[in-house]
This record gives structure tokens, sequence and C-alpha cells, in this order.
């Protein structure tokens, strides 16, 4: 495999399937199929997940709520889609950790970096709920600040679209694809891959990101295989 260590970031959007909301049970088995062919491959992979497809701070936000409890409210959407993403890898036979930066022992683990390292060293999927656990931070900087911390080798951010575009491919059918960008290239052209905290953060400490389209079966195992498919951000 040409990586051994992933970091896979999900957005909640994507768990919604055909769905107008919720969480799509057929959506969530296919990405637990997915997840595990690399498993078996001996690649070792945590992931965060959005909550978008439940509830998103700053929609609520912008609806005159406050931002900490929105962004809050936020957090715990995330840990109910990492709750649902844990039942459908272990429904296929492949062990699971949730660890949540807000302390809820009763359902996760407290993210603790050395115990997520030794699940990962073991072989088990480690789910990062609840984002960083602090008000005014996306998922996005949460799976590159994880990332970083457990040494991942690679971000590899599943979306709907098949990489980075000039721009929106579902509105545009004449949108130009990108194979390869450097960080300076994606921040001169102002395309939107993360946030502007988590791009800074993942290019201040040499961390690849891989966009790719996640709702192709076997994409992933390509992926890690170090195929070409999807848009690679590198220093």
């Amino acid at each position: 495999m040409h990586y051994k260590r992933i970091l896979l970031k999900l957005s909640g959007e994507a768990l919604m399937g055909e769905r107008q909301y919720g969480i799509d049970p057929k959506r969530l088995a296919e990405y637990a199929e997915d997840i595990k062919k690399i498993t078996q491959k001996g690649v070792e992979v945590a992931i965060v997940i959005g909550g978008g497809n439940i509830f998103r701070g700053v929609a609520g936000a912008s609806n005159g709520m406050d931002r900490v409890q929105a962004d809050y409210m936020g957090m715990l959407a995330t840990v109910i889609n990492g709750l649902a993403l844990q039942s459908a890898l272990e429904d296929a036979d492949v062990p699971t950790r949730l660890q949540t930066a807000i302390k809820i022992e009763a359902i996760a683990e407290p993210y603790i970096k050395r115990k997520a390292v030794r699940h990962l060293e073991k072989g088990r999927v480690v789910i990062f709920g609840s984002g960083t656990g602090n008000p005014f931070f996306t998922t996005d900087s949460a799976a590159v600040l994880r990332a970083i911390e457990v040494n991942a080798d690679v971000i590899l951010k599943g979306t709907r679209v098949d990489g980075i575009y000039d721009s929106d491919p579902e509105k545009n059918t004449s949108a130009i694809k990108f194979e390869n960008l450097s960080f300076d290239e994606v921040l001169k052209k102002g395309l939107k891959i993360m946030d502007t905290t988590a791009f800074t953060l993942s290019q201040e400490n040499e961390l690849p990101i891989i966009v790719f389209d996640m709702n192709t079966p076997g994409n992933l195992l390509r992926v890690v295989s170090g195929e070409n498919i999807g848009t690679k951000v590198v220093n």
C-alpha cells in the first residue's frame, strides 16, 4: 500500500445518500465495506466526520442562535454520525473505536492521542467525534489536527465530486479538473477545499490532501494504493 496510516475526512452530508437529511443505512454500509477493504490490506484508518446532515453550527448561528451553543450542537451531531458509522463498521466485522473531544464516557472514549495511536497500531479503525471540542473550529480543522497528532501520511477528503475543479462541476459542465496542485496554487486560485485555518495547518505541517469521489465503490482502495485519482495537494 502507498499509504500506511490515513485520516479519512467525510462530510455529514455524504451520509444522507439520496435522502434530504439524516442518515442513509445503505450509504453507511457501502462506506463500511470500502473501509474494510483497506484495513484488510493493513492500512491504519482514522476518520473525522462532519455533522451537516443533522445540524450545522454556522447555519444555526446565522438564524440568530448563539454561535457557541450552535457549534456545540454541531459537535453532538458529529457524535451521532460517528456512532452510526461505528455500528456499520462493526456490522462488517471491522473493530472500531469512537473517541470524542467532549467527554461522553457512556458512549465513547475520551480523545487521548496515545490511546488512539495504539488502537490504530492494533488494526482498529478510530473515529474522532465532536470536532476539536471547541466552538468556532470546523471538522476540517479537527481532521487536520488529528491527522498531525496521530502522524497520518495523508488526509483523504471523500466527497461526491471526483477532485478539485476551477468551478463547481455540478453547476458548470465545462469546469476544468486539476490532477495536482500545490498549497500556494490553491490559495492563489482561491479554490475552496477546506476552511483557511485547516488548510494553513495542513500546509505548515506538510501534510498532503487528496480530494476524491468517495461515492464510487473501490475508489478508497485505489487512492491508498497510490493510483492517480482525484486531486492531490502537496507543498
